[in-house]
């Protein structure tokens, strides 16, 4: 990701909504999509549950990535709605799979964060690190993080769509937290 993505992520206001399964998490999507919400303004994050031990994807040239774990068919269709794409192996969370604008973070991230690989990328775009312990909690437990970003206008919008979606939790996180 380039420096003027980090810069537009990093400047623009977040909000995070979680979701106890895949299913509602797809749910959300499909509801911002249909409101022709800016689709590039998405990220998702979750985990793949393995239940034997094999590769479960790849990420191709395409910035595709096909995946073959237990929410195969729905990370192929998140896949096909937001762009880019990462698949990590982490201790203590085993297989995290990334869609979306937040995938550039991860960059910084695996280059020097001390706060973990996760932490780094969503400390990195603005959220503060007592609820970054909070959402990695969260993912271990299975959940499944969706985050939109934008101007104030884009993302009250996006947190109006998401009240009528299933979340657990929705979050609202200023460009500017003064």
């Amino acid at each position: 990701m380039n420096n003027t993505m980090t810069r537009l992520t990093t400047l623009s206001d977040h909000t995070v909504a979680v979701y106890p399964t895949h299913i509602q998490a797809e749910e959300a999507v499909h509801a911002l999509e249909d409101a022709d919400f800016n689709m590039k303004h998405l990220s998702i994050i979750g985990q793949d549950y393995q239940t034997e031990e094999r590769p479960i994807g790849f990420v191709n040239a395409g910035d595709r990535m096909w995946s073959w774990g237990k929410y195969g068919a729905f990370w192929g269709g998140v896949w096909g709605l937001l762009f880019g794409s990462a698949l990590l192996v982490l201790p203590g969370f085993g297989t995290l799979l990334f869609a979306g604008w937040i995938v550039g973070a991860l960059e910084g991230a695996l280059v020097g964060a001390s706060a973990g690989v996760i932490g780094g990328a969503l400390t990195s775009i603005g959220i503060p690190d007592n609820t970054v312990l909070q959402y990695e909690s969260e993912l271990k437990a299975g959940s499944f993080l969706l985050f939109a970003h934008g101007t104030p206008e884009e993302v009250q919008r996006a947190r109006d769509l998401l009240r009528s979606t299933p979340f657990s939790r929705l979050d609202y996180f200023p460009a500017d937290p003064a």
